[in-house]
């Protein structure tokens, strides 16, 4: 007699806690694709912005020209945001009337600093996500398999007869709960990886434009 081993039958077939075990891994394969996404466009949108600013920072504009603009763009770059901060601690310096040149060069450069590292905390914020479904996701599926195979072992010890048709089903069902982990985990983390490396530059050209 054939038996039908689709997914979704599997799935159907499947103990409550292998069922729950599924969910929680569907749930947050989807909400590890939607912060994908959203740091795929997020980082493009940021990397555009910084380099249109460092293009007009370079091409030799009015320094405090550059800061009027800056404090009054919502949509500012971090880049942008950094040299505001920095500009900013300047011009309050002098009004402190604050001459020595290495004095307001440390005022201007802890400024940045800061600002950096809150932009940092930014760009960097949901990628402790993406790390956490990619390491735990394939043991979670790897619990549902072995509460599965163990709860299709119980059932089978009250069977007079044991074939391999029997016992299929029970570990076929079992065993979708590692697939999912693992389609959970691959994307986390490979986007991981490159969301990380991406961030590493990102962070590399802000510090550059800082000294």
């Amino acid at each position: 007699m054939n038996q039908d081993f689709s997914i979704i039958t599997l799935v159907l077939h499947a103990s409550f806690v292998v069922q729950l075990v599924m969910a929680g891994l569907l749930i947050a394969s989807l909400a590890s694709w939607t912060v994908i996404f959203s740091k795929l466009f997020g980082l493009k949108r940021t990397r555009n912005a910084n380099e249109e600013f460092e293009r007009e920072f370079w091409a030799g504009k009015n320094l405090n020209d550059l800061y009027a603009d800056a404090t009054k763009r919502i949509d500012a770059a971090p880049m942008e945001r950094i040299f505001a901060s920095g500009m900013r601690e300047f011009m309050k310096l002098r009004e402190k009337r604050v001459t020595d040149a290495g004095s307001l060069l440390d005022g201007a450069r802890r400024a940045m600093r800061a600002s950096f590292q809150r932009e940092l905390d930014v760009i960097e914020a949901h990628l402790s996500f993406l790390a956490t479904v990619g390491s735990v996701s394939p043991y979670v599926g790897l619990f549902g398999t072995v509460w599965g195979i163990m709860h299709a072992f119980v059932g089978l010890s009250n069977m007079t007869q044991v074939t391999l048709a029997t016992v299929a089903p029970g570990i076929a069902e079992a065993l979708v709960a590692t697939a999912i982990g693992l389609f959970a985990a691959i994307p986390a983390v490979v986007a991981y990886n490159r969301f990380a490396r991406d961030i590493d530059r990102l962070a590399t050209q802000l510090e550059t434009f800082i000294e």
